[in-house]
């Protein structure tokens, strides 16, 4: 028993915000961004209209059409994202709730591991399919970053990276031969957890962390306070990266993990029909397709009109290609991710 893509699907929100106009709310360059990320434009979901929940719901009722099946069909959930709607109930039950499945009372799964989420959920859901355990889980991958991000010149290096969107997958078992998730590889290394993450609002009390720029809780008030005037005050509410940093771990892990699931499945490189890596920055990828020896038509970039969607940029760029002609039955493809924690991890699966 294997755990194959069934149905595919994703959501891009409408509005395009090119780089240029970026310049009118920061002090930056077309050029600037492009030089650094490869990106050239994202998209912005709809305030008050778009949630990450809306935006999954929209790829995941394609993913299932494609699948053939109905939402009724449907017997488990995954959400990754690091976007949710409320800082909890997760978005696993909200995205239930919007499919119009609270009846069946299917299970409801929320992963929280940032940039490689869809990589991780796609591993766990692959277990519960080759036990048996379920037979329609609906895995999604969905980010509403522009609601979080910091406009000014002080947040420009983050906020120019991420745009918004979902990607849906519909995995169900197989027993066909030569077709399937032949395996995945997870790794994880708490010790730069700081360097990429977004630290407040959070529990943590300042405890352990060593630095005011973590925004201490009110010492007067018992049990401290969530959030504080002084986290307010000091722009303390919006994501951090030490980008250098994130590069140098990201190039030398992405290769590493890809080796990694081709030596477990006893395949070479050359193997590789299709690479879809987590869209972070197109540097990255380029410099992980040189180390692989990848030629252009195996690789899929589409950070340049998406920027950055961190667990939703996996299943959107697969479904591009799915959509664009690029992955045909019997292909081996490559799933790869790295990111915040820092977590990394690799698929592979043959279509």
């Amino acid at each position: 028993m294997k755990t194959k893509i069934a149905g595919i699907g994703k959501y891009l929100p409408k509005r395009v915000v090119t780089n240029q106009e970026l310049t009118t709310y920061m002090d930056t360059t077309n050029e600037w961004i492009i030089e650094r990320t490869g990106i050239e434009e994202r998209r912005y979901a709809e305030k008050h209209k778009e949630t990450t929940t809306t935006m999954a719901a929209a790829a995941a009722r394609i993913a299932i059409e494609r699948a053939g099946i109905t939402p009724e069909d449907i017997d488990f959930i995954i959400f990754a994202t690091l976007s949710p709607d409320y800082y909890f109930p997760g978005c696993g039950v909200l995205l239930q709730r919007e499919l119009g499945l609270t009846k069946t009372e299917i299970g409801a799964l929320d992963i929280r591991n940032q940039c490689t989420g869809f990589v991780y959920g796609l591993s766990v859901a692959d277990q519960f399919i080759k036990t048996g355990m379920y037979k329609n889980i609906l895995l999604v991958g969905s980010e509403m970053h522009s609601m979080g991000l910091d406009f000014s010149d002080e947040g420009r290096a983050v906020t120019v990276i991420f745009g918004d969107g979902a990607g849906a997958v519909v995995l169900q078992p197989t027993t066909k031969e030569n077709q399937g998730i032949l395996n995945t590889v997870l790794h994880s290394d708490g010790t730069h957890a700081e360097e990429l993450a977004m630290i407040n609002p959070g529990s943590h009390g300042g405890y352990h962390l060593g630095t005011e720029k973590f925004g201490y809780p009110d010492p007067s008030i018992p049990g401290g306070v969530f959030v504080t005037q002084k986290m307010v005050d000091d722009n303390m509410l919006t994501p951090n990266m030490t980008g250098q940093l994130v590069f140098k771990n990201a190039v030398v892990k992405f290769p590493e993990v890809i080796k990694e699931g081709l030596a477990k499945a006893g395949l070479e490189k050359e193997a590789i029909d299709l690479l879809v890596p987590h869209q972070a920055n197109l540097r990255i990828s380029q410099f992980v397709q040189k180390v692989m020896g990848l030629p252009d038509e195996k690789v899929v970039n589409n950070i340049q009109k998406y920027g950055n969607t961190t667990a939703a940029s996996i299943p959107i760029a697969l479904c591009e290609a799915f959509e664009d002609g690029r992955i045909n039955e019997g292909d081996l493809v490559c799933l790869a991710a790295f990111g915040s924690g820092f977590t990394w991890g690799s698929v592979l699966v043959r279509w």
